[in-house]
């Protein structure tokens, strides 16, 4: 069977770019107020891929293991920062608690597909371990940030029936329980939700990418399956050490609910 590759060129950017103006017409005549956006989108599409797309080709070219964990640690930041700037209702310590969820959670799962699952020698190997983070955290600081946000406002609209729920002896965990185990939910459905449609509804982006440059379809598959189990992994350690860590700020040491500010 013969595997067609199509290549792409510059014009051929230009002319996929030209569909947003069919957006911008349904911004404008519905009056959706989102042309500027969407420019600054697009805008910002074309230079973050180009840029990162640059820095790529030279960091597979060199494979210096202490470059790629530069990028790899770069990205890490990106994606807890990206998470914090998401929750509505910050507090100090916010950035430190959604970097920690992120990190943690990525690292470990990453370090697992790369060593345990794909077996790749060596292990920096950027071809491999830059698109399974990226995917990972893209993923993870979406969830993180769901938990965080609806965690904290649980925390703030529900006080008062928390306290309650204190002087009537319930230990600090019993007595936010509920508000955790919908906030890890509601962190998670997105990924759950991707999960029971794919194939069926969605082919995602790793397993099309890898279609159209002409990889086996079995294969892509495969790396596909691997990669929404990882994500799942990660999105769900995420949230939980989120919810953890944010449940960790809003009691004090004589096990006292407060609002941290």
């Amino acid at each position: 069977m013969n595997h067609m590759q199509v290549f792409l060129t510059y014009s051929d950017i230009a002319l996929a770019s030209c569909m947003i103006i069919i957006v911008l017409l349904i911004s404008w005549q519905l009056r959706l107020k989102l042309t500027k956006t969407l420019l600054i989108a697009a805008i910002r599409t074309i230079v973050q891929l180009s840029f990162i797309g640059l820095i790529l080709a030279w960091i597979f070219a060199r494979e210096q293991w202490y470059e790629v964990l530069l990028i790899l640690t770069i990205m890490t930041l990106i994606a807890g920062s990206a998470a914090k700037n998401r929750v509505k209702r910050s507090y100090k310590g916010l950035l430190t608690d959604t970097l920690i969820a992120v990190g943690t959670s990525a690292t470990l799962v990453t370090a697992i597909a790369m060593i345990v699952i794909l077996r790749v020698q060596p292990w920096y190997t950027p071809q491999f371990i830059i698109p399974i983070l990226g995917l990972i955290l893209g993923n993870s600081l979406t969830a993180i940030s769901l938990t965080s946000n609806q965690l904290i406002e649980a925390f703030h609209e529900q006080q008062g029936r928390i306290e309650m729920m204190l002087s009537l002896s319930a230990r600090p965990f019993e007595a936010v329980h509920e508000q955790i185990r919908a906030a890890i939910t509601n962190g998670m459905t997105p990924t759950l939700n991707s999960m029971l449609v794919v194939g069926i509804v969605s082919l995602p982006g790793m397993m099309t990418g890898q279609i159209l440059a002409g990889a086996d379809p079995t294969q892509a598959v495969r790396y596909q399956i691997i990669t929404m189990f990882l994500i799942c992994v990660s999105s769900t350690l995420g949230c939980t050490i989120s919810a953890l860590l944010i449940y960790r700020r809003f009691f004090n040491k004589n096990k006292q609910f407060v609002l941290p500010h």
